[in-house]
């Protein structure tokens, strides 16, 4: 029977010989002595994202759009005192978007936090021209939900690193 190999990015030692993504973590199951990088250099691209994942930049797209149709449109359907047009709605939707963020970054294997920044900025296009038509008392400029929905997409990004650092946990020793 062939011997487990251990992951160089967590350390998981259950993996197959010929795994090619670690069943812990997701990363690319590279030996450290192909890859020609040295123990400090691996640790230092440890939080640096490999590729695009469409299948996870779909998944993202899915909890942005459930996440922002449940709070921003439909909780002020649900409770009358709740009203989210106009402004209020982009305000909302910046929490909303980094929470989006957050829960991909933690349940994706990998490093994916580009895919819910795509996602949160083609959520936004749609959401920030339904804000803009429906605003009635509180009258802003365009512009101004634009910087907003720009600020929600920058906060998803935060969201989605901190999502990662959480999933892949402290970082490792450093031998010295």
């Amino acid at each position: 029977m062939a011997k487990a190999v251990a992951c160089p990015n967590c350390g998981f030692t259950e993996n197959p010989p010929s795994a090619v993504r670690c069943a812990s973590c997701g990363a690319k199951m590279e030996s450290l002595g192909r890859s020609g990088r040295s123990r400090e250099e691996e640790l230092e691209r440890r939080y640096q994202q490999e590729g695009l994942s469409i299948r996870w930049m779909f998944i993202a797209l899915t909890v942005q759009v459930v996440l922002t149709a449940a709070l921003v449109f439909g909780l002020p359907l649900v409770v009358n005192s709740l009203d989210f047009e106009g402004g209020n709605g982009m305000i909302i939707c910046i929490p909303v978007w980094f929470l989006g963020g957050l829960l991909v970054g933690m349940i994706s294997p990998g490093r994916t936090f580009i895919e819910p920044v795509i996602a949160s900025f083609i959520v936004a296009i749609p959401t920030t021209f339904v804000l803009v038509q429906n605003q009635t008392v509180r009258m802003i400029p365009t512009f101004l939900y634009v910087i907003m929905a720009s600020i929600g997409v920058l906060f998803t990004l935060v969201g989605a690193y901190i999502g990662e650092r959480i999933q892949l946990g402290p970082p490792p020793k450093t031998a010295e």
